[in-house]
C-alpha cells in the first residue's frame, strides 16, 4: 500500500451490502389488488363473505418474493375470482402472525368468510397455488 492511502474499511463493505439490500427488497413485485392487514378490513371482508388470502411475508424473504410474483400472476390472470389479498407484515404485526399462527414468514392462510379453507407455508408452485385460489372462488372443478 502506498503512502497516503487508507486501508479498506468493513464499514464501507457493510455500507455496500446494506444498499444492495435496499435495492433488491425496493423491487418487489407488487400485488394487484393487496393490500396492508387490518384488523378491520379482515373482519370486513369475512362479513361480507369475500374470498380473502392472509399472506404472512415479509420484504427480505425470498420465498416471498417468489410468492408475491406468483399471487401478482395469478390476479392479472383470473381477476374474476374475487381474490382479496391482506398482507401481514412478519416483522411489524407479530401479534397478528401469532394469531394466524403462522410458523414463519411465506404463509397463506385462505378464508371464504368465516371458514379457513387452506394453510401453507413457502408454497410457489404456480399450479398448486392457482388450484387452490381457483377452486376456492369456485372457478375449477376439484380434483377426484
Amino acid at each position: 500500500m502506498r503512502s497516503g492511502e487508507s486501508k479498506p474499511h468493513a464499514g464501507n463493505w457493510l455500507l455496500l451490502a446494506g444498499l444492495l439490500l435496499v435495492a433488491t427488497v425496493g423491487t418487489a413485485t407488487e400485488i394487484p389488488g393487496a393490500e396492508p392487514f387490518t384488523e378491520a378490513r379482515f373482519n370486513t371482508l369475512r362479513a361480507q363473505g369475500q374470498l380473502v388470502l392472509v399472506d404472512v411475508a415479509a420484504d427480505w424473504c425470498p420465498t416471498c418474493r417468489r410468492q408475491r410474483e406468483v399471487l401478482a400472476e395469478f390476479q392479472e390472470r383470473h381477476a374474476d375470482a374475487g381474490l382479496r389479498i391482506l398482507t401481514v407484515d412478519f416483522d411489524r404485526q407479530k401479534e397478528w402472525v401469532r394469531h394466524f399462527k403462522a410458523p414463519r414468514q411465506s404463509t397463506f392462510i385462505l378464508f371464504k368468510g368465516n371458514e379457513q379453507l387452506w394453510f401453507a407455508v413457502a408454497e410457489v408452485r404456480e399450479a398448486v397455488v392457482f388450484d387452490r385460489l381457483l377452486r376456492a372462488a369456485g372457478l375449477a372443478a376439484a380434483a377426484p
